[in-house]
């Protein structure tokens, strides 16, 4: 009798030990997947901004420092996309910068306002910077997830031996960074 006990409590154990793991990877995987969110939205706003600004350059053709300094930010954001989320943080804070920069010096531009292909751009440029906001949730939120279970009790019995780590979350540096380059042509 006390056996069947013993082995009971055992497979008990095995069984919750088993749960805690499965529990681990699901946040693992749900990190990863709000990473990849992110990703492809960063992409989408590195890939529009080459468009946007041709479409800039021939009415702000003076305005040379502006315009490097969002090709300098792409380049760099490009160039940190297989990066940890510190890294990437850091080089999207900047190009959030120099888009916004650029925007708040097309305000002085009125042909350029009225200009269909720039509305258009905006427009796209202001829904990708939605769609990054909310991916940006998602993921820290399963970063969250991710981090708790790795750190509290019993699960971090299980993840330290199985290499479960905590992972970054994906925050920007400084609070100029942290805003939305707001865009307006009306």
């Amino acid at each position: 009798m006390f056996g069947w006990i013993i082995l009971g409590l055992v497979v008990l154990a095995a069984a919750y030990a088993v749960m805690l793991y499965n529990g681990l990877v699901k946040n693992r995987q749900m990190v990863e997947e709000g990473w990849s969110g992110i990703d492809v939205q960063l992409k989408r706003r590195t890939d529009l901004i080459p468009n946007l600004m041709e479409t800039v350059k021939g009415y702000m053709s003076h305005e040379r420092e502006t315009l490097e300094a969002v090709t300098n930010a792409r380049a760099a954001a490009t160039s940190a996309s297989s990066g940890t989320p510190e890294q990437r943080a850091a080089a999207e804070g900047q190009l959030s910068g120099a888009l916004g920069r650029l925007i708040a010096t097309a305000e002085a531009y009125p042909d350029l306002k009225a200009n269909t292909t720039f509305l258009e751009f905006q427009a796209a440029l202001q829904t990708v910077e939605d769609e990054i906001q909310m991916a940006r949730r998602y993921y820290n939120g399963s970063v969250r997830n991710m981090n708790v279970m790795v750190e509290s009790v019993p699960s971090n019995f299980i993840a330290g031996p199985f290499g479960f780590k905590t992972a970054q979350y994906f925050e920007l540096e400084s609070e100029a960074d942290r805003a939305v380059p707001t865009v307006k042509f009306n």
